[in-house]
């Protein structure tokens, strides 16, 4: 009888430990998201002045997406579709930026990512950029970050930055809830950002984790550390240097080839805290952009940030996942941010979202078997306010319910040749995914949330 309960107890912790194992191989995920970065902005996408080594070798070892689209071509808006997998028009978020003391933030009711993954039993870790607002109940720590180091919003945000069109608080700096540092010295955010974020991969390397690593750079004003901006042109150090408080928008903007060198140079880092951690085959990693460029380039894509031409929303992306994802890929399949958050919740065996609509899609079979989009077409915003549609190699551009141009993409990625005369059809086409799509916002939106006296985070 001893030797049976001794056998039966040995089966059971084996039984144990097997089912922890098997738990256990629950991939990880990272997504390293950059603010204001252009479509050009890398090697791998045709820079011809920047070197991104380390995304570049990414996107050997992985697939690079060359349609890959965000929520918006601005900072709020593009983050909450991230957060949410939906368009931020659905969740009201669309229409402007957030500031400091903003009585506006992602209404708490939403399900983030971090949530859908936390619900899986996934350790959950940001490092970087939230904006999605700055009041206690809009904090990454009430939507699914168990960790957070940070900044709530963006550099400029400050009097310290030069913006004078607002009477901003000092720049803070956060530990979870908390303000440690005010006006903290933006040069080394991105070293202390990285820091953090591998700092995470080491103490969560025995359990499923998510980490999202959003640099405020290349955002204006620039900062990039002394290692890195030691490269820059004598006549630029010397420009900075007279600064004296005040921020030289134009000098700091000839440091953006600097800022993403620095940029690559940390995502470097954290492919390397995977391989020594010994999970680097277990880890979806993610690289892309919020939205288009105010210092970099968009080429060969039309617009900038702000834009709803391609250059506001279209963005460099990259993925690798070794031996999962086919190595050397390059996929011009309409994809977007807010597909991670399916995508994610599939491949952890957590439950999706079904009490609201999500409009990102399970992209897994894009990216492993060259299926097509599960996206019928895609909408794009400005302010909130829908200014276009593409489908397949059809962009359509339109003022409320008017056509006013139709692009093919496929032959026209710069869109400067209006086809919209004689192709009558197609953009009839392309206005019903429109009228369908307007009735559907209508009819399955969401709140934001506010608060009535909201309070700057620092005096």
């Amino acid at each position: 009888m001893r030797l049976i309960i001794i056998m039966g107890c040995l089966f059971l912790f084996g039984s144990c430990n097997y089912q922890k194992q098997e738990s256990d191989k629950r991939p990880n995920f990272v997504i390293i998201f950059t603010d204001d970065q252009g479509y050009q902005d890398l090697g791998c996408f045709g820079s011809p002045t920047i070197q991104s080594p380390n995304i570049d070798k990414m996107a050997e070892e992985g697939i690079k997406l060359t349609s890959f689209y965000v929520g918006a071509p601005l900072c709020t808006p593009s983050r909450a579709a991230l957060m949410t997998g939906s368009y931020p028009t659905r969740v009201n978020m669309g229409e402007r930026v957030l500031l400091d003391a903003d009585a506006k933030g992602l209404n708490p009711d939403e399900i983030t990512i971090a949530e859908v993954l936390k619900s899986a039993g996934y350790k959950t870790g940001m490092f970087g950029k939230w904006h999605l607002g700055d009041q206690p109940q809009f904090m990454p720590t009430r939507q699914g970050f168990d960790e957070f180091f940070g900044l709530p919003y963006s550099y400029d945000i400050s009097p310290y930055h030069g913006n004078k069109k607002h009477n901003f608080s000092p720049l803070p700096l956060m530990e979870g809830e908390k303000v440690i540092e005010e006006n903290p010295d933006c040069d080394y955010l991105t070293r202390r950002f990285t820091e953090r974020a591998v700092q995470f991969i080491e103490e969560n390397k025995d359990d499923p984790f998510f980490l999202y690593l959003p640099h405020p750079d290349p955002h204006r004003p620039i900062y990039v550390s002394p290692d890195f901006r030691k490269n820059a042109p004598d006549s630029i150090k010397a420009r900075l240097e007279k600064e004296d408080g005040y921020i030289d928008y134009a000098a700091r903007d000839k440091l953006y080839k600097y800022a993403i060198n620095e940029i690559d140079w940390s995502v470097g880092q954290v492919l390397e805290a995977l391989k020594r951690a010994g999970i680097d085959e277990n880890t979806l990693v993610v690289f892309t952009s919020d939205n288009g460029p105010m210092a970099g380039s968009a080429k060969p894509l039309r617009g900038r940030k702000g834009s709803f031409y391609e250059g506001g929303l279209r963005e460099p992306a990259v993925m690798r996942w070794p031996g999962k994802i086919p190595a050397g890929q390059v996929n011009d399949e309409i994809l977007t941010a807010m597909d991670l958050l399916p995508t994610f919740a599939v491949l952890a065996g957590a439950e999706i979202p079904t009490d609201r609509v999500i409009d990102g899609k399970d992209i897994w079979p894009v990216l492993v078997n060259g299926e097509p989009s599960p996206h019928e077409a895609f909408f794009y915003h400005q302010h909130g306010n829908l200014k276009a549609v593409r489908s397949g190699e059809w962009k359509l551009h339109v003022n409320g319910n008017t056509p006013v141009a139709l692009y093919n993409l496929e032959d026209d990625i710069s869109e400067s040749k209006n086809v919209l005369e004689g192709n009558q059809v197609i953009a009839d086409e392309l206005l019903s995914y429109i009228n369908e799509f307007q009735k559907d916002i209508k009819n399955n939106n969401r709140p934001a949330a506010y608060v009535e006296n909201p309070v700057a985070l620092t005096e």
